[in-house]
């Protein structure tokens, strides 16, 4: 199950995994994922992840496909903003909390416990380079990565030994959409697309994580060029 599965690297990541020969659940607000291939059964969920209720909806249509927790949960899905602290609204600040860690953090609520008492699964994180490096104007979105990370972290010292493997993948900046909103100055402050990692770049280190052998956990991957 993949989030954020309608465009950039979530959309990368259900290709790259309906290539490897899974079926893919995607969740977007936007409709399905254009890498699913219909030979593997992909198919896609709509989901706003603010909503804590469209959240639980959607888990039971999951669980619905599957008749089981799945195997894999990518949570990839976020949102970004660059504002200084003074010029950030306190709706903002929750906006960025409720996608980028509420919400994974109630996926993970719904389906760790099935993958626990399988005693198999893997939940992949995707991070950022904002969780471990302070940016001016990353008030808000740092916040929620920050926090992320340490859902990260605590999972992992929770499930160690249970079978169930966690990864945390950091990319720096994504040649993506998310750029898309920002003005021309603030732009102007990040690196240029063709200087940026690509979607399928994260994709593989995602996808490589997965594959390891059972016994293997990759417990974290930083992305950067080169």
């Amino acid at each position: 199950m993949v989030t954020g599965a309608s465009r950039g690297i979530g959309e990368a990541t259900v290709r790259a995994l309906a290539a490897a020969g899974c079926q893919v659940i995607g969740l977007s607000r936007s409709g399905a994922p254009r890498g699913a291939g219909k030979t593997v059964g992909s198919s896609s969920v709509l989901v706003d992840l603010i909503d804590p209720t469209a959240i639980a909806e959607a888990v039971e249509a999951v669980f619905g496909q599957l008749g089981a927790v799945p195997d894999l949960l990518i949570n990839n899905a976020g949102a970004f903003t660059v504002a200084p602290i003074a010029d950030t609204s306190p709706e903002m600040f929750a906006r960025m909390l409720a996608v980028n860690l509420a919400a994974p953090f109630q996926l993970v609520r719904a389906f760790v416990p099935g993958m626990r008492e399988r005693g198999g699964g893997h939940v992949v994180t995707v991070g950022s380079v904002a969780d471990h490096v302070a940016f001016p104007g990353n008030s808000a979105y740092s916040a929620a990565k920050f926090g992320l990370r340490g859902l990260h972290e605590v999972l992992r010292a929770e499930l160690k030994g249970t079978g169930v493997r966690t990864t945390l993948v950091s990319p720096e900046a994504v040649d993506t959409a998310v750029w898309d909103g920002l003005d021309p100055v603030t732009r102007a402050q990040f690196p240029a697309s063709a200087e940026m990692l690509t979607p399928e770049d994260v994709a593989g280190a995602i996808l490589y994580a997965v594959t390891q052998p059972a016994n293997v956990n990759v417990d974290e991957i930083r992305v950067s060029t080169t």
